[in-house]
């Protein structure tokens, strides 16, 4: 949309007419004592008084009127207008905190009727899950034995996706040092500037049993930052396993501490969730998007694109073509 700003410089246009009309009744010294200066008054009181003929006289006039008109089309500032763009406002630093300890390739959860691994079952929720979170910027803690920042803090979703996909079991070290995750979380997120909204969503399947941090320890540091956590404990409760007795049932999940993970997430201000399976976990994914909601409040702008110069180069080039006139033609 082309539009002018100061669109009521335009009314200016007659002025130079009014003008030479108002000098033309007036003798010379009424001028120079009322110290007025009109663009333009000199060259057409010049032209006026020239021996020229009626022809040259004209072309004077109207080169000077274009002149006027030009520099009054930059005065008002033209611009244009692009459409309008639309900027999200994150309200939130997300990080989320996945466990790859050994536990995690027990395939006591489902996808699309085939059992998996635990740690495949959460690959397709959490991404699920990150591509959603438009607008706020998500990181990645990968731990086992030891802790790693596997994507610090971006807005680039399938940056962290990518990373998550290609995470293994084992990678951080077989054990599960869930303090030492915590601690990492609150090092990043510390020094996070105008945070409002610091979240951490901890998936394990087991115990601490590892790292140099405590997770009571961990959680005195969160509660410093207002970092809150969710806490997901993962696993089923009853699985089928063959053996040489025959098909037994029995309780892959025996380890995990819900006991420490529910009180990581109350100390926090978080919740604790239990998924026992592929639906469970979908669904804890989903009541997260909703206890945590993306910032859906946004502004937009529209792109401007200054024009003055292009009149103004105009007036300018007239000007030099009217001196060129006045001393050579």
């Amino acid at each position: 949309m082309f539009e002018f700003v100061w669109w009521w410089m335009l009314l200016l246009l007659p002025l130079p007419w009014l003008v030479q009309r108002w000098f033309a009744a007036k003798q010379e010294d009424e001028v120079v004592q009322a110290g007025l200066f009109v663009p333009f008054a000199d060259d057409l009181k010049a032209i006026s008084q020239s021996q020229t003929s009626h022809h040259q006289h004209r072309k004077y006039r109207f080169l000077l009127w274009l002149a006027w008109l030009f520099l009054l089309l930059a005065v008002a500032r033209p611009q244009w207008l692009g459409e309008p763009v639309e900027l999200s406002r994150s309200g939130r630093d997300l990080m989320l905190a996945i466990d790859l300890s050994g536990s995690m390739q027990t395939q006591d959860f489902e996808l699309s009727g085939q059992s998996v691994d635990r740690l495949t079952a959460t690959k397709v929720i959490a991404s699920d899950f990150i591509t959603r979170r438009e607008g706020d910027r998500v990181g990645l803690i990968l731990f086992g034995a030891q802790a790693y920042l596997q994507t610090p803090l971006t807005f680039d979703r399938k940056t962290v996706n990518q990373f998550l996909s290609e995470a293994a079991i084992g990678l951080a070290g077989k054990e599960t040092a869930i303090g030492d995750a915590i601690g990492l979380a609150v090092k990043r997120l510390q020094h996070v500037k105008n945070a409002s909204d610091l979240v951490l969503i901890l998936l394990t399947d087991g115990v601490n049993t590892a790292g140099a941090l405590k997770p009571e320890e961990a959680v005195k540091l969160a509660k410093k930052i207002d970092l809150r956590i969710y806490t997901i404990g993962m696993g089923a409760d009853r699985m089928a396993v063959r053996s040489f007795f025959g098909t037994q049932m029995v309780n892959p999940s025996a380890d995990l501490d819900e006991a420490m993970l529910q009180n990581i997430a109350d100390e926090t201000g978080g919740k604790y969730f239990r998924a026992k399976d592929t639906q469970g976990l979908q669904q804890i994914y989903s009541l997260i998007d909703k206890l945590e909601p993306v910032a859906r409040d946004s502004k937009t702008f529209r792109p401007v694109r200054v024009l003055l110069m292009y009149p103004l180069l105009i007036s300018f080039v007239l000007l030099l073509l009217i001196l060129g006139l006045r001393k050579w033609g």
